[in-house]
């Protein structure tokens, strides 16, 4: 057997973190020195690219198939059909072309949505450095072999999964891969225990990390699917997504009920002609013609436009939609269940406060820029103003080996996020970086390790001398301190001293910061020859504390209370430590003051059961894996929740699959994660997301009130056709009438409704709840109620009509009253609660207009030999054509005192 394809089969059980270097190198082939060229080629060929593997693409074709896949398409297509097979050309050509713009609205959104996130991970094709048969050398990072040696320094991206021979002040960024936004220090020291969680294999580094400072050399142990990363990525097939999304469920049975229907009126007008001897043709034609009449033909486009319209909204709102249906998912979220790290947060260390000659100030402004100030009580302080203050400043850029840079406005750091926090920092006290490097050069480093927990640099003064600067571990630092400094100069540090900085660091950890202390001591021989830590780091005179946290985005806890206010649950899954989440849930508003999180072990101990009872009850959980994260989802499911899912990293990315709706961010956000993801948040802005939640129930609302627009305009027709078969009358629509109907009152208007405005109390609503169908009880009576009291004013004129005129006049009138009935009423079918004169009626301009011309083609239908010879309708006088429309107008009005009634029966506000 090849000893590449030994090298993967052994992988799949040994934990690579306990082993040490030399037995790595035996098991792998391998030496300091890597690999050979042609060692390297010869596993490249037998274990594949170093590259996850995609999902099956979808081809164009498959893709455009797939929008036939509804209910409702089919029964359209069935009637096309006929109507053709019946010489009905019209009636089947604009049927088809409904079905035809429905499909490629749909292929076309969601094919150009596949190639935005094709061209998002084009955008990252990371190289790797090296090492083989003692050369350096660059290479595709899909082009990495197990065995290989990996050459990093701060910047890289890590290329695979690999063990670190040797290091140098080395630490990684795993934000992406276990949620910790601090950097992780990094060694070659073996780690005795095999079941160590990720997050604690120090001496390992992973597939799509960061290296935020120092170098080290490490061999591959894994790649492509047998990574971390890999082993994520092969969860989220395992996770993968309900086939249909609320809206499609609720929408098919909606078609199933109509097939009944349908079946049913063509059943009893066929049982009635049967009784009657009628013609069979003409029965036939006849039955039709109404189970045409019946089904809404404008409902498919009416649903793609509506959710179009959504797509382009949120474009414009920093929100790439992949998937149609996925901003009305949205709009039925009960549950949405976020990382925290970089989506509630800003995912960038930041100094909160600073503490010196016992006094505490804040620090305002988030992230590496240079926007912020010092405060004390409120009011701003200049370092210069400050003398502790100031050294405290010194210290934090003289021990420091970051760097911030700027490009077109955004400022990041280059090296570790807890130094750019510190330089960041005393920039702001006072500092100079460039006037330090200028007029203190460094001299020496001993470079923070998990030990000492503390690092110093020296520096050489302008009068020759040498300084060190210290930034450690409070408790660790202080022991190795003698004096203080304060304003007044430096003086022995007293036990009550030490006693007030130890209070004051507790302080500010139950605020949820991460303490670090900081010292100076000058050294009088200017010899560093010799020099160790523990001769260096004593004797110091203690100068501070900062006080740093990731802190949560300016506008996520106006975005939480947006979410409260609308009955949308908010729950924090993250990976960071127990303290910080609460503290972040807790600013924020996800969490009360009395709530704790729960972490990854007791999640652990709980069986699925046990979780599904308790999930309802917790907000936060730490220290989880993506396993983990994976079945929270799974439980609220469980509970009928309708869940979303946000995050970043890889470790969200199985949760996100899982979810009812998967949100990544488009910045930080991995490749992995987003194309898990059914929309993602361009800005990485948590308050997108309320935003989507608000245009998915806008969009649910306007399909639910132009479907009943739409049915109940057929269900008058069909109620008034039936009547008068019931009742042996002349059939009083003919076929061309009811095609004319449809496109002049159910074709435009209604794609008018579909685009009017959201409701601005959208957002005081309780989520509907996922069983809860789109035809319910309030809904089917209204409806037809509606066609109830369309149906009788259009059979009263009929019926009065026939009293004194032919049967081709009856028909006119009638024809001509239920067209008024229907445009009349498209403005009191804006809103299901508020009366027509509580809806502004220049909100939705496009609606005022159909209805205009509509009107206007209707009356002109009347006077026109063309289209009267087409509709088979003879002339209305102008005066008569007035009291039609005075009388088509009582159903609207009667169904405005009807909304008066019944404003009780409106789905509560949620009452905080």
């Amino acid at each position: 057997m090849p000893a590449a394809a030994v090298i993967i089969e052994k992988h799949q059980s040994k934990p690579w973190h306990s082993r040490s270097v030399e037995e790595l190198f035996a098991e792998f082939h391998s030496s300091a020195n890597g690999l050979t060229p042609q060692e390297a080629s010869i596993r490249l060929g037998a274990n594949g690219l170093n590259e996850l593997k995609e999902g099956k693409r979808i081809s164009p074709f498959l893709l455009f198939i797939g929008q036939f896949k509804s209910l409702i398409v089919w029964i359209l297509l069935a009637a096309g059909i006929i109507s053709a097979l019946l010489g009905e050309t019209i009636d089947a050509v604009a049927i088809l072309a409904i079905v035809i713009l429905n499909a490629v609205v749909g292929f076309y959104q969601e094919f150009s949505a596949e190639k935005s996130i094709a061209a998002l991970k084009k955008m990252a094709a990371p190289q790797a450095t090296v090492q083989r048969n003692g050369q350096v050398i660059v290479i595709p990072a899909s082009g990495i072999v197990i065995g290989d040696i990996l050459i990093l320094e701060a910047g890289n991206i890590v290329g695979a999964d690999a063990r670190i021979v040797n290091a140098a002040s080395f630490k990684a960024i795993e934000a992406a891969l276990t949620g910790e936004s601090e950097s992780v220090v990094k060694s070659s020291d073996a780690v005795p225990q095999h079941d160590v969680p990720l997050g604690d294999q120090h001496n390992m580094v992973f597939m799509g990390t960061s290296v935020a400072s120092g170098t080290a050399q490490a061999i591959v142990v894994a790649t492509a699917m047998e990574t971390e990363l890999g082993r994520i990525a092969g969860l989220i097939t395992d996770a993968s997504s309900e086939e249909h999304t609320p809206l499609e469920k609720k929408l098919e049975s909606f078609g199933r009920v109509l097939v009944w229907v349908t079946l049913g009126i063509v059943v009893l007008l066929f049982g009635l002609g049967m009784l009657r001897n009628t013609n069979l043709l003409e029965l036939f034609m006849s039955a039709v013609s109404l189970a045409v009449a019946a089904v809404p033909e404008g409902l498919p486009a009416v649903v793609t436009i509506s959710l179009a319209v959504g797509v382009v909204r949120m474009s414009r709102r920093h929100a790439l939609i992949r998937k149609l249906p996925a901003v009305e998912t949205l709009g039925s979220t009960t549950v949405i269940c976020t990382d925290k790290t970089g989506t509630l947060t800003v995912g960038e260390m930041t100094v909160r406060a600073l503490y010196v000659d016992g006094t505490m100030f804040e620090v305002s402004g988030n992230g590496y820029g240079p926007e912020g100030e010092i405060h004390r009580d409120g009011a701003k302080i200049e370092g210069q103003q400050n003398p502790a203050l100031l050294e405290l400043a010194s210290i934090l850029i003289g021990c420091n080996n970051a760097h911030r840079k700027e490009k077109n406005g955004v400022w990041s750091v280059i090296g570790d996020p807890t130094e750019g926090a510190m330089l960041t920092a005393g920039l702001k006290a006072g500092g100079s970086q460039e006037i330090m490097e200028k007029e203190q050069p460094k001299v020496h480093e001993f470079p923070f390790d998990s030990d000492r927990k503390r690092s110093s640099v020296i520096r050489k003064q302008s009068d020759g001398s040498l300084r060190v600067y210290a930034n450690g571990a409070p408790g660790i630092l202080l022991q190795r301190c003698s004096k203080i400094f304060t304003g007044e100069g430096v003086r022995e540090l007293t036990e009550e001293d030490r006693k007030n900085i130890l209070t004051q660091t507790s302080i500010m950890a139950k605020m949820a910061l991460r303490v670090l202390s900081s010292a100076f001591r000058d050294l009088h021989d200017a010899s560093i020859t010799g020099l160790t830590p523990d001769s260096v780091e004593k004797d110091l005179v203690f100068v501070g504390l900062s006080g740093m946290y990731d802190p949560p985005r300016i506008e996520a806890k106006e975005a939480v209370l947006r979410c409260r206010n609308a009955g949308v649950r908010v729950v924090m899954i993250t990976g960071d430590h127990p303290e910080t989440a609460v503290a972040i849930a807790r600013e924020i508003g996800i969490a009360a003051a009395e709530d704790i999180a729960v972490s990854g072990s007791e999640l652990e101990a709980m069986s699925d059961e046990e979780l599904r009872k308790r999930v309802s009850a917790i907000s936060v959980y730490a220290r989880v894996t993506a396993e983990h994260k994976l079945r929270i989802i799974r439980a609220w499911k469980a509970n009928d929740a309708v869940v979303a899912m946000t995050g970043d990293g890889v470790n969200d990315a199985p949760a996100i699959k899982g979810a009812d709706i998967g949100i990544a961010m488009g910045k930080t956000g991995t490749e992995v994660t987003k194309q898990s993801s059914d929309m993602i948040i361009t800005d990485d802005n948590f308050a997108t997301i309320v935003s989507a939640i608000e245009e998915g129930r806008g969009i649910y609302d306007n399909i639910r009130k132009t479907l009943q627009y739409l049915l109940a305009g057929n269900t008058g027709e069909l109620l008034l056709m039936t009547v008068c078969v019931i009742i042996g009358l002349p059939i009083p629509l003919l076929p061309i009438h009811l095609l004319w109907i449809n496109l002049v009152t159910d074709g435009f208007p209604a794609l008018a409704l579909a685009t009017d405005p959201i409701d601005p109390d959208v957002m005081k609503r309780i989520p509907r709840r996922r069983s809860e169908k789109i035809t319910d009880k309030k809904f089917l009576g209204m409806m037809f109620f509606t066609g109830i009291l369309t149906a009788s004013t259009a059979f009263v004129v009929y019926a009065y009509m026939l009293q004194s005129a032919d049967v081709a006049t009856a028909r006119t009138y009638a024809f001509t009253v239920l067209v008024f009935e229907e445009l009349i009423r498209s403005f009191g079918a804006r809103s299901e609660i508020k009366p027509i004169w509580k809806i502004p009626l220049f909100s939705n301009i496009t609606l005022l207009t159909v209805v205009a011309v509509s009107l206007g083609l209707q009356v002109l239908s009347q006077h026109s030999d063309i289209l009267g010879t087409f509709l088979h309708s003879v002339k209305i006088p102008y005066a008569e054509m007035v009291i039609l429309f005075a009388i088509a107008a009582l159903p609207l009005a009667i169904l405005q005192i009807v909304k008066l009634i019944g404003t009780s029966s409106v789905r509560p506000t949620v009452v905080q």
